[in-house]
């Protein structure tokens, strides 16, 4: 059997955190506009390696077109955008409000700088695809053996 060092802060601390879940569970605390947490929001997005390009796909749900940005710069991709809110109904309606609108930005570095005419993007059901071609000299080469 191994000795662990008691700590009696850190339990304190756990046993704290616990109960704060679990008041919140039971009384969500209120959100208002004014949240900046409530209105920040990330999407999410999958980032993966084909044999001649790099392929990004992000969740964009309830997000126009018109209202996306994608910038390259360097090795740095931007995406920018914005999803707005439900202005149809009035906010003494919801009994629960979940979905979180507003600006968005999400930066990634890419393994290598790329020619920002190849990049292509395209909007389509709620899913930004952004095709990203690799330079020649980090495209896989077939060698001749002799």
């Amino acid at each position: 059997m191994e000795l662990v060092l008691w700590t009696p802060w850190r339990d304190m601390f756990t046993l704290r955190n616990r109960i704060n879940n679990l008041f919140e569970d039971v009384f969500p605390p209120a959100r208002t506009q004014d949240d900046a947490s409530f209105w920040n929001w990330s999407p999410v997005v999958d980032i993966f390696e084909e044999k001649d390009q790099i392929v990004i796909k992000a969740e964009l749900p309830g997000v126009e077109k018109k209202d996306i940005s994608l910038d390259v710069k360097g090795r740095i991709l931007t995406l920018r955008g914005e999803r707005s809110s439900d202005r149809e109904v009035s906010e003494e309606s919801y009994y629960r409000r979940e979905r979180v609108f507003g600006r968005f930005e999400r930066a990634f570095t890419l393994p290598m700088e790329v020619s920002v005419d190849q990049v292509s993007a395209d909007f389509k059901d709620g899913i930004l695809k952004i095709e990203i071609p690799k330079p020649e000299e980090y495209k896989p080469k077939q060698i001749a053996i002799n």
